[in-house]
């Protein structure tokens, strides 16, 4: 330890000044040797404060293109299908000719099958008529009666009351010019006239 109270190991990482002779060797040393990179310019440093998002640009609406082409015309929107009429029994429809409406509401047209719902729950009786009105379809039937009874108990009448609102959905009204209670003291069964293809 010296007189400044420093060992001798800090002497020797001391900061000194270099002789002739070394500095000159040290030069020898550097002369050939190249920075990994070039040392960068002051004046491409940037602070990020200053850095400002580009301004966005506003959309232009772009119009839309003339297509001219027998191939290429424009889509139009499909107008809605009128909804059909509201169905009633014993009303007469519109477009109905009178010699088909006479014959059915007095009984008289011929009956091509029978759909008899006694003894079936709601569900069961609607599923049995779905099926009874799609095979009058394929058949190209004219005229068909279904028999739902007056009904008793506590769902008395009930299959009865909601034949007409079946009869109503979309893929069956579409179906049906005319309902009939061919009976008129007797309301448990119903004919019904339907829309046939030309044989």
């Amino acid at each position: 330890m010296d007189k400044g109270g420093r060992t001798g190991s800090e002497d020797s990482v001391a900061k000194r000044d270099l002789r002739e002779e070394e500095a000159t060797l040290w030069r020898m040393v550097v002369r050939d040797i190249k920075p990994l990179r070039p040392p960068r310019s002051p004046h491409r440093i940037v602070s990020a404060a200053k850095v400002e998002p580009p301004a966005s640009i506003p959309e232009v609406p772009r119009p839309m293109p003339v297509v001219t082409g027998r191939s290429f015309l424009p889509l139009q929107s499909e107008k809605p299908k009128p909804r059909p009429a509201e169905l009633s029994v014993d009303v007469r429809a519109p477009g109905l000719d009178d010699t088909s409406w006479k014959r059915l509401s007095r009984g008289q047209m011929k009956v091509d099958a029978r759909l008899d719902l006694h003894g079936y729950v709601v569900q069961e009786a609607f599923e049995r008529l779905y099926d009874f009105m799609q095979r009058a379809r394929v058949r190209n039937w004219r005229c068909v009666e279904v028999v739902t009874g007056l009904g008793s108990g506590e769902t008395s009448g009930l299959i009865r009351r909601e034949l007409p609102m079946w009869l109503q959905r979309g893929d069956l009204r579409s179906m049906v010019l005319a309902v009939v209670h061919p009976h008129a003291a007797n309301h448990g069964s119903v004919r019904i006239l339907l829309k046939t293809r030309r044989r």
